[in-house]
């Protein structure tokens, strides 16, 4: 593959990770990396990174796409020292084996984590991968490496004590060491995983890890496949967002500001001009907030889903004039007291989680039961100036879905959305009564942040 094949591949990765590159952003990286020694990779990613790179979320998914297209080694690399062949009977040999290779690596492995040197420790995942994650022989379509099968051997996390002795020898306290050992366990296991994706993509292509292994952007990411390490970046992600559609939404509100012509005015400020009416001249348009109240869905998976969309409606609530939020499984639940201003983030949704008892009443969900309370015990919630948004996947156990008292409510507001955070082929599977409510009201895929903001710019 040539230069210019690999770098057209790369920001084709990019663009499908979520991360927008503009053809003009394209030209500019390439021309930048021409203009660059191509024997500094560095270099070359910083060039990349400040041509294509946007936003600070962005840069991981970049680094974990560059490594694989422009890879630091090739082949099989091993540490200094260790660059014996590994031995048919310890490549082969079960994750308990305690073989004078293993014993060596691990040996080293735990001075190299105590002395805290970040090349020998590269050095030493590379040569740890090499000796005992290769899997010759795998069937078609399979890979012939694996990380799991070398972490599994090598066992870094029974080297943590061993770590935090050396480093309390050193003068550490127990706290810290501690800390620091599970960090270079941590360092360890992500070489070993980089060079696993290296490895594959040298048999393979980079194209096929990118598709199959790597994970997309934060805010692409599916709300109900995150892990969570991705919820604390869909935490960071969302008052951003909120920031930026209040800006966004402040400029087009005052752009469109102006109301109709006023006639008599317009004619009266052209006397001054012999009659030609240079300057026109508009009644003030009348300012109008609608109402919002939000019905989330909180059982299961769903409840991260029904949590960052309240909290970034919520930190959108100047753009209402009232907001008033309900959490549901099969019983109804005011949660609006937690939403008050300047609270943190963490302790919204931590109350919010802690809060999700008092939604359920036999924790089945059930949404015709949860539209009947609802509509019996706040009958003063809707209006016509009240636009109605429920959040969840429609999946309710096939039981009564009230569709009469659903209708009743839609009819009562004077808009109503629905936001599912499942695909939209999977609507009507199983239990999903998603058909029969989008029949009463309008029904929108809303699976990551990126469709989440963009609905919220809409709406209001």
């Amino acid at each position: 593959m040539s230069l210019v094949d690999r770098h057209v591949e790369f920001v084709e990765a990019l663009r499908t990770a979520g991360i927008p590159v503009s053809l003009a952003e394209d030209i500019d990286a390439a021309r930048a990396t021409t203009a660059l020694p191509w024997g500094d990779r560095e270099t070359i990613r910083t060039a990349y990174a400040a041509t294509l790179v946007k936003r600070a979320g962005h840069r991981q998914p970049f680094d974990e796409l560059f490594d694989l297209y422009f890879p630091a080694l090739t082949g099989d690399i091993r540490a200094a020292g260790l660059d014996d062949p590994a031995e048919p009977d310890e490549v082969d040999a079960g994750p308990r084996d305690t073989g004078e290779a293993l014993n060596t690596l691990r040996d080293e492995l735990a001075d190299v984590m105590t002395e805290g040197d970040p090349q020998a420790l590269r050095d030493l995942a590379i040569d740890a991968l090499g000796r005992f994650g290769a899997m010759p022989g795998r069937g078609p379509g399979l890979s012939s490496w694996s990380a799991y099968q070398a972490l599994k051997r090598v066992a870094p996390e029974e080297l943590v004590d061993r770590i935090v002795a050396g480093l309390l020898a050193q003068g550490d306290d127990r706290a810290t060491a501690q800390r620091r050992a599970l960090a270079q366990v941590d360092r360890f296991t992500r070489h070993v995983e980089q060079d696993a994706l290296r490895r594959i993509a040298e048999e393979k292509g980079a194209r096929h890890v990118a598709e199959s292994t790597l994970r997309p952007t934060i805010d692409n990411l599916n709300f109900l496949s995150a892990r969570k390490s991705d919820l604390e970046a869909m935490r960071r992600e969302i008052q951003p967002l909120a920031r930026r559609l209040a800006t966004r939404l402040t400029k087009e509100q005052h752009a469109r500001r102006r109301g109709p012509l006023d006639f008599r005015r317009t004619v009266r400020a052209s006397i001054s001009t012999g009659g030609v009416p240079i300057t026109t001249h508009h009644r003030p348009k009348r300012p109008h907030r609608s109402e919002l109240v939000v019905l989330c869905d909180v059982s299961g998976s769903v409840a991260n889903f029904a949590q960052f969309t309240l909290l970034l409606v919520f930190a959108l609530r100047d753009q209402f004039t009232k907001v008033r939020a309900f959490t549901f499984i099969d019983n109804i639940h005011e949660v609006t007291h937690h939403f008050t201003p300047g609270a943190d983030v963490v302790d919204v949704m931590t109350n919010l989680a802690a809060e999700t008892s008092h939604a359920a009443l036999w924790g089945r969900t059930n949404y015709g039961r949860a539209f009947r309370r609802f509509t019996e015990e706040h009958p003063d919630a809707l209006g016509p100036k009240t636009s109605l948004l429920v959040l969840g996947d429609a999946r309710s156990n096939y039981s009564d879905l009230e569709i009469d008292v659903f209708r009743a409510m839609v009819d009562e507001c004077k808009r109503t959305y629905w936001l599912n955070p499942e695909h939209a082929r999977n609507w009507g599977n199983g239990d999903s009564a998603a058909p029969t409510y989008a029949e009463i009201a309008p029904m929108l895929e809303c699976r990551n942040i990126t469709q989440l903001g963009e609905f919220v710019h809409d709406l209001v």
